[in-house]
């Protein structure tokens, strides 16, 4: 018999059947997996269980490439908590869909689950959280192989005066020296390189342009499926509520 223990951050319930369903989770030592719960479909198992919750599961199954059964408690309770702030609920299934769409099954990336966590503990802080969620998206590229270089420009070799990224290079450059290829750069906003610049509206705009572009034409490009639907809607919600705006 095989079994482990964890904490995993729910990314969704699917029902299976009349009774069962199976759990998909992020396991901060264990990566994505996925596993049946029993009674599942019940309304008592799946309000611990609906996405963005921290859950301590147990996985058991009489060999380690079988599918198995998971047991779960509550550790931190989120979706019910932001079930009246449409623009918190949206962050919150962005990304979950986000690291249930891009992770590799059963590869454990501790890092990306602790800033996760970290993104989801902040929903409530309206302020706050967008800019950190653009922070996240970069560091899921980084962490799954297609990060960004936004050390030094990529023409001169400059430090500073950074203010647009290379849509093919990923590398970050210095408006002033782009020339003609200035309009073809995708704009680098400042909270992105200092840490104490606070983000505008604009600013959270472009960032989230960035990231889905490289979202989009690296990471989903090569999985080959799109953006999960839940982003589109996210940014839409963070527009409706004046926390983003295309300038």
């Amino acid at each position: 018999m095989a079994e482990w223990t964890d904490r995993a951050i729910s990314l969704g319930l699917r029902r299976y059947g009349e009774t069962g369903a199976t759990l998909e989770v992020f396991a901060r030592e264990h990566g994505r997996r996925r596993a049946w719960v029993h009674g599942g479909a019940s309304r008592t198992k799946r309000a611990p269980m609906q996405p963005g919750n921290t859950l301590q599961v147990t996985w058991k199954a009489r060999a380690e490439d079988s599918l198995g059964f998971f047991t779960a408690e509550m550790e931190s309770e989120r979706a019910a908590r932001h079930m009246a702030d449409a623009e918190a609920l949206a962050g919150l299934s962005a990304l979950s869909d986000l690291l249930s769409a891009a992770l590799p099954e059963g590869e454990a990336k501790p890092e990306l689950f602790d800033a996760a966590e970290t993104v989801l503990d902040m929903l409530g802080e309206p302020e706050v959280w967008p800019a950190l969620f653009i922070r996240w998206e970069l560091g899921l590229l980084t962490m799954l192989g297609y990060g960004l270089d936004l050390s030094t420009c990529a023409i001169s070799g400059g430090n500073d005066g950074l203010t647009h990224v290379s849509p093919k290079s990923g590398r970050a450059v210095r408006g002033s020296e782009a020339g003609e290829y200035l309009d073809r750069l995708l704009p680098l906003p400042l909270f992105l390189l200092d840490s104490t610049a606070p983000p505008t509206p604009v600013d959270i705009h472009v960032g989230f342009r960035l990231t889905g572009h490289f979202l989009q034409e690296r990471l989903f490009s090569d999985l080959n499926r799109g953006m999960p639907e839940a982003r589109h809607l996210m940014i839409d919600r963070l527009e409706r509520a004046g926390r983003l705006s295309p300038g």
